[in-house]
This record gives structure tokens, C-alpha cells and sequence, in this order.
């Protein structure tokens, strides 16, 4: 079979699968890179093959992106040219994520540019939602008289609720009518993950911060946030849509309030 119908049956099958968008690129960008680095038919393939393609890859790349290479191959492997291979690759590294305090919020919020950029990073960090679940929201989609939301086929393909706060409904709701927004920040079409990236780059830069903002960390920051005012971790899980309550955990281990609960041996030693 040749490069390029290999690739055209594989993004079919991922497609078939029900796999995301993102996901279907990357798993053929990755199988792309592979064949290329082979330089073979796909009936000529063979695990030495994959190891040799995976452990050219490790030096340049964190352990995460050599596992997303991992996977694509092996679903090539299994579902295209059914045939079997095994791989042992070292643990992913797991870090916890960026979260930023209360004041470093209120002044990335006081950093936007313009108004719109204002309401877009309140909006993140208000309902926790993926910048990719933002930019396809519809002003239809959000009852701003019962403050909530509904993520129509989010990650999962499941949909779900979210919840808004009064102070930013209050400001955002004549906004979007003054503006005539299909879209919570946009008329016709979506905006672009890019241009909500670009937005919180630019803000990070003007508040004169030096880690790495994302829209993600708004995500991080908001169920953080919620760990240390006392809400249940199920009730976290539900809104930020985790199928797994250990993905949800790992804000338990970033939460700086639920750590301060921790009582010290030493204290305890002289009580």
C-alpha cells in the first residue's frame, strides 16, 4: 500500500471511530512522519521499524509527544495493516499544571487590550470551559436569565452544563446584544483557538508576567479556585466535564488552601 493511501484509510477509520479533529491530524501526522522515516511499503513494516522511528524522536521531544507519536503507529499498526506490535515506552512525565493566584487573575483581566479581550479571559476563567468549547459556544446556547450554559458535544462527544456568574452576566449580556454576536464573541463565524491564544499571550505580556499563560491555565485556575473555596471534587469533575475523577484529583495537589489545612507534626508536638 502506498504512503498515501495509507494515510487516506487511516484518517477514514479515525474518522469512522468518532475520533476529534485534533486528533485524526495528529495521528496522521505522526504515521506521515513515520513512513516517510522508513521509507517502506506498509506490508514491509515491522516493530524494529517503530522502536527505531520512536527512539529518534526522544532526544528532540517530551515523553508526552513521543507517547502521541506511540499511539498513532500502534492504531496504524492494528487497525490498517493488522498486524501486532508491543512497546514498552518510559511513564509520561506528570507535571502538575500552571495555576495562577487570585491577584495574578485580576491583573491578567486588567491587562486586556480592549473590552472584548476582557470579557473573553472573565469568560475562561469564570466557567472553566476549553478555549475549543469557546469559540463554538452560541449566544443561543446560554440562558443568561438562569446564569448557565450548555456545551453541546464538548469533549466525549457529551454535552454539558456550565454555570456564570452575576458580575460578568451583568456586562457581558448588553454587549453581545449591542455587538449583534451569533457566537459569544463573534458574528458569523467562530473565532479561532489561535486568536484567543494570541489575546491571553498579549495580556500576560502587559501584566509582565514570565511563565507561560494559556487559555488552559484559566481552566487550571478556575478548579483550583473552587478546591480551595470548598466544593466538592465531584461537583469539580462534573463541570469541567472529566470522564475520570483522577483526572480531576490532580488539582488536590495544587490547591494551596487544602494544603494549609494540613496540620504540622511540629505544631502538633508542643499542643
Amino acid at each position: 500500500m502506498k504512503k498515501e493511501d495509507s494515510i487516506l484509510k487511516l484518517k477514514n477509520e479515525l474518522k469512522l471511530r468518532g475520533f476529534s479533529e485534533k486528533t485524526v491530524k495528529n495521528y496522521c501526522w505522526f504515521v506521515n512522519r513515520f513512513l516517510d522515516f522508513t521509507n517502506k511499503d506498509s506490508e514491509e513494516l515491522t516493530e524494529d521499524d517503530v522502536k527505531a522511528f520512536l527512539s529518534s524522536l526522544i532526544d528532540k521531544n517530551s515523553s508526552s509527544t513521543v507517547a502521541l507519536a506511540a499511539a498513532s503507529v500502534k492504531f496504524f499498526f492494528s487497525e490498517i495493516i493488522k498486524k501486532t506490535i508491543v512497546l514498552n515506552l518510559p511513564k509520561k512525565e506528570k507535571r502538575l499544571p500552571e495555576v495562577l493566584t487570585k491577584d495574578e487573575i485580576k491583573k491578567l483581566i486588567e491587562s486586556a487590550e480592549t473590552r472584548k479581550s476582557k470579557f473573553i479571559i472573565q469568560f475562561l476563567y469564570a466557567t472553566g470551559l476549553r478555549v475549543s468549547e469557546l469559540v463554538n459556544l452560541k449566544i443561543c446556547d446560554v440562558n443568561f436569565t438562569e446564569r448557565i450554559g450548555m456545551i453541546k458535544r464538548g469533549k466525549g462527544k457529551k454535552d454539558r452544563l456550565f454555570l456564570l456568574p452575576d458580575k460578568l452576566l451583568q456586562e457581558l449580556k448588553p454587549f453581545t446584544e449591542e455587538k449583534q454576536y451569533t457566537y459569544m464573541f463573534s458574528k458569523e463565524k467562530p473565532l479561532t483557538t489561535r486568536n484567543i491564544q494570541k489575546i491571553i499571550k498579549k495580556a500576560a505580556f502587559k501584566a509582565g508576567f514570565n511563565k507561560k499563560i494559556t487559555p488552559h491555565t484559566l481552566r487550571h485556575s478556575y478548579a483550583t479556585h473552587l478546591l480551595d473555596l470548598g466544593t466538592d471534587i465531584r461537583r469539580i469533575q462534573t463541570l469541567l466535564g472529566h470522564e475520570n475523577l483522577q483526572t480531576t484529583q490532580i488539582y488536590t495537589h495544587v490547591s494551596t488552601e487544602e494544603l494549609k489545612k494540613i496540620p504540622n507534626p511540629l505544631d502538633n508536638l508542643y499542643n
